[in-house]
């Protein structure tokens, strides 16, 4: 019966909903939602919400395969924190912050949904993904994602979908992520620029993407979202466009030991 209230609520949530101007690692295409597709993303968060019920987690770093990106060796698109929250009752919901773009301008907002929200669109993939912090990285951070300010202290408007990650010109929304995770994990860090400096002191290493010159010169021209000009020159006239990928982000948590391999649900 419990199980069934939580599905009823990621229902009338959805429910709720029209089509979002906002994405991050999907599809930013303006049409209605099919019905197939609210049932096969209502049964992906369903079938989330139980595993990780079952897990014991109090936080986890999720994953969606909204869009194609095989071309780059990527499996997964976005992430966001999901956290396990009371809900008044004696009971508890998972809710998910993270940054979506405005589509098709250079903007982007933080964003508490439930897991409804977070897998309601045309995936790419009926997929869900997640690492599980270790207990310490999972403590601090359900400290921070539950408060309103410092949630949010590190978010930078300016949004491109290749941003750099070592420039703070622009944040995409998987850098905004681990950036803020930074922050929870080290009181020093207050600033983009510090939050960046412990990612590289703790080894993270971003993905490298093969774009060309004429790639680049359409993407640029093509989409307010995309950018290429906070990239070193030497980097990007060598193709080589550096940028925060979900993949990069799992393996660096398992690398650095802030936590274990990636759990994988198939719808």
């Amino acid at each position: 019966m419990k199980a069934l209230r939580k599905f009823m609520a990621l229902l009338a949530t959805a429910l709720l909903l029209t089509v979002a101007p906002a994405h991050a690692g999907r599809s930013c295409e303006n049409r209605p939602l099919q019905a197939i597709t609210v049932e096969r993303g209502l049964t992906l968060a369903e079938r989330t919400l139980q595993a990780l019920d079952a897990s014991g987690a109090q936080v986890v770093v999720l994953a969606r395969a909204g869009q194609d990106l095989s071309k780059y060796g990527l499996r997964w698109s976005h992430l966001g924190f999901a956290y396990k929250q009371p809900d008044g009752n004696g009971g508890h919901v998972w809710r998910v912050l993270h940054k979506l773009n405005h589509c098709g301008t250079q903007e982007a907002a933080i964003y508490r949904q439930g897991l409804g929200e977070f897998f309601l669109d045309d995936l790419w993939r009926l997929e869900a993904a997640w690492v599980l912090p270790t207990p310490e990285v999972q403590a601090k951070l359900h400290a921070l994602l539950q408060h309103e300010q410092r949630a949010i202290a590190l978010h930078h408007r300016p949004y491109n979908i290749v941003s750099y990650p070592w420039s703070q010109k622009y944040q995409q929304s998987n850098q905004w992520a681990i950036e803020t995770l930074a922050a929870a994990m080290e009181p020093t860090v207050y600033s983009r620029e510090r939050a960046q400096a412990w990612l590289q002191f703790k080894g993270y290493q971003p993905t490298t993407l093969k774009i060309g010159a004429l790639t680049r010169l359409g993407g640029r021209l093509g989409a307010a979202n995309v950018a290429f000009d906070d990239h070193p020159g030497e980097k990007r006239y060598s193709d080589r466009i550096e940028t925060v990928t979900v993949d990069s982000v799992f393996v660096w948590l398992q690398r650095a030991q802030l936590g274990g391999s990636p759990v994988v649900l198939r719808y």
